[in-house]
């Protein structure tokens, strides 16, 4: 069985640029909430701990001690 959702308190801004995703899309506001809430979920990949850090390092973030020191220098240098 079908479920309703309601969201309260959208702010104007966020609710006009629904708007307009919708129109670009050819959708009623509905339409095109539906279809962000499916990609939302549709989406999703699960990844093991190994691949995170993989994809972590290989963006060049930093982890672990390396982390910790810049959070250091960062503080240190106030």
């Amino acid at each position: 069985m079908p479920v309703n959702f309601s969201i309260k308190n959208v702010p104007d801004a966020l609710a006009g640029r629904l708007r307009q995703r919708a129109a670009r899309n050819h959708r009623s506001l509905q339409g095109e909430l539906m279809a962000i809430l499916e990609q939302s979920v549709t989406d999703e990949v699960s990844l093991s701990s190994r691949q995170i850090l993989d994809e972590v390092r290989s963006l060049g973030l930093s982890t672990g001690s390396e982390a910790t020191e810049m959070i250091r220098e960062e503080r240190d240098g106030r």
